[in-house]
C-alpha cells in the first residue's frame, strides 16, 4: 500500500485541522452569538478535537523522520491551538523544504530506539495507521470523559 508523503500528510491534517476550526466557530457563533442551537458544537466540537489530536501526532511523525529539532516540533503542536495556524506553519515547511515527498526511515533504520521504532510503524503503514487511530480514540475518549476544556 502506498501511503502519502511526510509533506502531503502534514498537508493534508493542516488543512483539516483548520476547517474542523471553521465548523467549530460557525457552531460557536451560533450557540453563544445566535443562541438559535448548539448542535454545531455538539458535532463540531468532538470532530474538531480528534483531527487536533491525529494533526499532533502527525507533526511528531513528521518531525521525528524528517529530523526536525524539538523547538520546530513544538511550534507545529502549538500551531494547532490558535485557529488557523496550522496553515502557515505547514506553508513554511513546505516553503524550507522541511517535509519532503519520501519518508526518510521507511526504507532504512534509525540510529535512535525512536526512529527505528518509528521505521518498524513507516514500513507497515496499514496497520500502524490502524493502530495510531485506536490511540488516538483512547485519548479522544479519555479526554471526553474528563469533560470539555472549558466548564
Amino acid at each position: 500500500m502506498l501511503s502519502p508523503g511526510p509533506g502531503r500528510l502534514l498537508r493534508l491534517l493542516a488543512d483539516a485541522e483548520a476547517v474542523t476550526w471553521v465548523l467549530l466557530l460557525v457552531g460557536m457563533a451560533l450557540k453563544y452569538l445566535t443562541g438559535t442551537t448548539d448542535l454545531g458544537v455538539s458535532i463540531a466540537g468532538p470532530v474538531h478535537g480528534f483531527v487536533f489530536l491525529a494533526y499532533c501526532v502527525v507533526v511528531v511523525i513528521v518531525g521525528i523522520d524528517q529530523r526536525w529539532g524539538a523547538g520546530r516540533i513544538v511550534l507545529g503542536l502549538a500551531s494547532a491551538i490558535p485557529p488557523f495556524v496550522t496553515i502557515p506553519f505547514e506553508r513554511s515547511v513546505r516553503r524550507r523544504g522541511l517535509a519532503g515527498q519520501r519518508w526518510r526511515l521507511r526504507d532504512g533504520t534509525g540510529h535512535t530506539a525512536v526512529e527505528r521504532a518509528l521505521a518498524a510503524v513507516l514500513r507497515r503503514p496499514l496497520p500502524s495507521v490502524l493502530v495510531a487511530l485506536l490511540l488516538v480514540a483512547a485519548v479522544f475518549s479519555a479526554l471526553l470523559a474528563v469533560g470539555p476544556p472549558v466548564g
